[in-house]
């Protein structure tokens, strides 16, 4: 039951999922998180959402897809080659802004955005400028992380930085979070 995906997979999803393999790119987002992120994207109507690490826009086609018509969403990604098979398949959506950035430089150059929706998929947002991000979270606004489980493409090292971050994010007093020990390991915060 929890494993199963019972809802639209998004129409751009098969292919770009085939552009992600023959890419070679390991480190997209699995099917059950997307799901998730389709399923709260909906919980935002008129919504500004923020997602940090494009990749190739497998997540980035899901949270499109919960997202409704008057909702904006910023997706970043400082990988040329992985953003465009993103621009290929999503690039037409009037409501997706595919920035080609570094996310250091992005984060520094947009303090100043809020936003209700943060899926924060690359260091940046998640092991760098974390507070600088969460900033730019409303009152009210979800974010969430992924990979929080070990994974096999994980470098030496980091499995310390995903405990110490999780005992960060913890001692925040204006987050309510909730960590799920599914798909590859999620929390889902809520900005009070």
């Amino acid at each position: 039951m929890t494993h199963e995906i019972n809802q639209p997979i998004p129409q751009s999803y098969f292919a770009i999922d085939q552009a992600t393999k023959e890419s070679g790119f390991t480190m997209a987002s699995d099917i059950l998180t997307c799901s998730l992120l389709r399923t709260l994207a909906a919980s935002k109507p008129s919504g500004k959402f923020l997602e940090l690490g494009t990749g190739t826009g497998l997540s980035t086609s899901w949270i499109l897809s919960g997202m409704d018509s008057n909702s904006t969403l910023v997706s970043f990604d400082n990988d040329e080659a992985l953003l465009a098979i993103a621009k290929e398949y999503l690039g037409d959506d009037k409501r997706l802004n595919l920035v080609h950035a570094d996310g250091e430089d992005w984060v520094k150059n947009n303090k100043g955005q809020k936003f209700d929706y943060i899926f924060a998929d690359t260091w940046h947002g998640k092991y760098l400028l974390l507070d600088e991000v969460l900033e730019m979270l409303n009152a009210g606004g979800l974010y969430i992380v992924d990979d929080m489980l070990p994974q096999p493409n994980w470098p030496e090292g980091h499995q310390e930085k995903a405990i110490n971050f999780v005992k960060y994010i913890e001692s925040r007093t204006d987050l309510v979070l909730t960590k799920q020990n599914w798909a590859t390991g999620i929390i889902i915060a809520v900005k009070k």
